[in-house]
């Protein structure tokens, strides 16, 4: 392992730190280096407060004059909520700036490195790139397509039901669950189909309730759905954006309805992803049953799979199994120990769809 990519490492841990709290923006980490010491460290903690640079800058007790700064993504350097942090950087005497991925957003693309060699600093980039891209995936995408980052993600028991017919709601355990409100907590609208609506009538927010909102979708060909539900019920509170075929309206406040074509009897999935991509929606969760989850898997519109497993067969408690989709990803997933993490009695499978052939590459944890 070379120097670089020790002190990389350690600001991708940093940068961790900050996911479920900075989306839209990316998770970004910093250190600073001197004589081969960590002097200072930081990271982006939430949206719209100091970036990671500015954080490690802040945290160094000794000068920063001479030093190496390592930070995951190029560092901005155009006015936002926060001041450039090239500007901080230059001040702070800084002899190197090691970089892990430039920022393909258009204020940014490259102009952050360029001012910083053109004030004489050495720049290095694509250490420990793979990673850092990995990390930062949604805001990537957005920023190069400006369509949202397709997480999906379904629970399931041990022998492939999605749901069950006794009195007990839920299949996977409680850790699961807070998990799954985790990955909500990062992305900014939650999608399901109408027969989840009309069979669950959810809530869709999140769990314990951090002030973070995140629009709530639901693709409703003919505009079935109830006005005493949940979700038009809290609409004021929480926005809920309806895809419909249908020339039925609905004018309540929160609530908007988006007309889309149709695609063999189905709602159109790329027009309405990217109806959500102009309204700036970079990550989407999608929580769906069979037929929503099978309908994005085929099209190949996932970016990502996550499937929660419980340790329990239901039998004939057992109601609504996967699809054979559903089924042959689990299967590719469930051999991979490097994909799984575990929640109790429960096993969480995570897969990356590799962006070019479209084939699962395994998933590290995050």
């Amino acid at each position: 392992m070379t120097v670089d990519v020790k002190f990389m490492e350690t600001a991708l841990s940093l940068a961790k730190k900050g996911l479920g709290s900075v989306e839209p923006n990316p998770a970004v980490g910093c250190v600073i280096v001197k004589d081969g010491k960590i002097i200072g460290k930081g990271y982006h903690k939430k949206f719209g407060g100091p970036h990671a640079e500015i954080e490690a800058l802040k945290n160094c007790k000794t000068s920063t004059k001479g030093a190496s700064l390592y930070v995951t993504l190029e560092p901005c350097c155009h006015f936002g909520k926060t001041p450039p942090c090239t500007d901080a950087v230059i001040k702070a005497k800084i002899k190197k700036v090691v970089a892990a991925v430039k920022d393909p957003t258009k204020k940014v693309a490259g102009k952050g490195f360029k001012i910083l060699r053109k004030a004489g600093i050495e720049v290095v980039s694509g250490i420990c790139q793979k990673e850092a891209k990995n990390l930062n995936a949604p805001f990537l995408k957005f920023a190069k397509t400006r369509k949202p980052y397709v997480i999906v993600k379904w629970a399931q028991s041990k022998d492939g039901f999605l749901c069950r017919t006794d009195k007990k709601r839920w299949i996977t355990n409680a850790a699961s669950r807070r998990d799954v409100h985790k990955l909500r907590k990062r992305a900014q609208a939650i999608l399901v189909g109408i027969n989840t609506v009309l069979e669950d009538d959810p809530m869709l927010t999140i769990r314990p309730d951090t002030g973070r909102r995140p629009l709530r979708v639901v693709l409703d060909s003919k505009l079935q759905i109830p006005l005493n539900c949940n979700l038009i019920q809290t609409a004021n509170e929480t926005p809920v954006c309806i895809f419909t075929a249908s020339k039925k309206k609905i004018n309540l406040k929160g609530v908007e309805i988006i007309k889309v074509s149709k695609n063999k009897n189905r709602l159109n999935l790329k027009a309405v992803l990217a109806e959500l991509g102009k309204r700036n929606i970079q990550q989407l969760l999608v929580e769906g049953g069979e037929k929503i989850i099978t309908s994005f898997i085929r099209q190949n519109l996932a970016d990502e799979i996550i499937v929660y497993t419980s340790n329990e067969y239901l039998g004939k408690k057992g109601k609504i199994t996967t699809s054979p989709n559903m089924k042959n990803i689990y299967n590719r997933l469930k051999h991979n120990s490097e994909c799984k993490k575990i929640f109790g009695t429960d096993v969480r499978l995570r897969g990356i769809v590799n962006e070019k052939n479209r084939n699962f590459r395994i998933g590290n944890d995050t």
